[in-house]
């Protein structure tokens, strides 16, 4: 995140998100504008936020009134010339809204889950999108495009295959094309992470070393700035992954310090692990996502550990 994110206020954020709005739905819009816009997007996550929430509310607000002006009673053979006026009135306006439709940018529609949210969203053409913890997606779905930005978040995309109208993922900088296929994609300030559940995808990367990869089912990758890895995950690895589908997480000999920092998405009362022995442990079990005690009852129970509950936190050491 750039210096001046963050020391923007909220207020500072909303009131240049409105004006980018405005710019874009009353201005004659252009490409290096839209490439400026990318670019105070890329700049945050409370950028994109923001920005979002506020077409999201013009795109529900927006209204077309017609207005109407009282017609004097008196035969219409008396006005022929104000008619034929009237009438040249009403084409032109017909025109002109069908103009204003055809240079208009399309609606784009967004999404949001609260921290331990989840949502399905499904789409006409059979595809589908859950939604995990604290997620914020765009979609774009029109007869010719299908469109999706990933903002910040997780989600798993159940895609019907159509070779006509690729399926496109965008995360950053990196796109995800659909090549029939469900995969899952997570999103942070850090980092951004594709595993493929079953049939393939491309995954492009721009940037100062454009790079292009073909992922199949086991194939989970990495990336963070410009790098990127690629491994392989066992199905029962990727539906471990999954398991906030159905309200669990699970975790297999997994790092006591990396399993609070997943649980820790799920809920507001975050824990903390003050000792660094304590923070290395294997974690194993299952666990709803919304069950701090079960959690903490079993890190004190297997471990030993002392669990102090602070109200704000939940502190954990020797």
């Amino acid at each position: 995140m750039t210096e001046l994110a963050r020391t923007e206020s909220v207020g500072d954020i909303e009131a240049q998100a409105a004006a980018w709005v405005r710019r874009r739905h009353f201005w004659d819009w252009t490409a290096a504008e839209q490439s400026e816009l990318d670019a105070w997007l890329d700049e945050s996550i409370s950028h994109r936020v923001a920005y979002w929430r506020m077409e999201s509310g013009f795109a529900r607000t927006e209204k077309l009134v017609a207005l109407r002006a009282p017609i004097a009673e008196a035969p219409a053979r008396r006005f022929p010339f104000l008619i034929g006026i009237a009438a040249a009135f009403v084409i032109a306006a017909v025109i002109g809204v069908a103009a204003m439709k055809a240079v208009q940018p399309p609606q784009d529609r967004l999404y949001t889950t609260r921290v331990g949210g989840h949502e399905t969203i499904a789409f006409a053409d059979g595809s589908k999108i859950e939604l995990n913890t604290d997620t914020v997606l765009r979609t774009r779905m029109t007869t010719d495009q299908r469109m999706v930005w990933l903002d910040k978040g997780e989600a798993y995309f159940q895609v019907k295959h159509d070779a006509a109208h690729p399926f496109i993922v965008n995360i950053g900088s990196r796109r995800v094309t659909d090549l029939g296929t469900a995969f899952l994609v997570r999103r942070d300030e850090a980092r951004m992470e594709v595993a493929v559940m079953q049939g393939r995808v491309r995954l492009d990367a721009a940037g100062y070393a454009p790079q292009t990869a073909m992922l199949t089912p086991g194939d989970v990758v990495t990336a963070a700035g410009e790098t990127m890895s690629r491994a392989r995950k066992s199905t029962s690895e990727l539906v471990n992954e999954l398991g906030w589908r159905r309200g669990v997480v699970v975790f297999d000999n997994m790092t006591l310090a990396s399993a609070v920092e997943e649980f820790n998405r799920y809920n507001t009362q975050k824990i903390v692990v003050t000792d660094p022995a304590a923070a290395r442990l294997a974690m194993v079990g299952t666990f709803p996502i919304n069950d701090v005690a079960a959690f903490t009852d079993a890190v004190q129970d297997v471990f030993k550990l002392r669990v102090e509950n602070r109200k704000s936190e939940i502190v954990i050491s020797r």
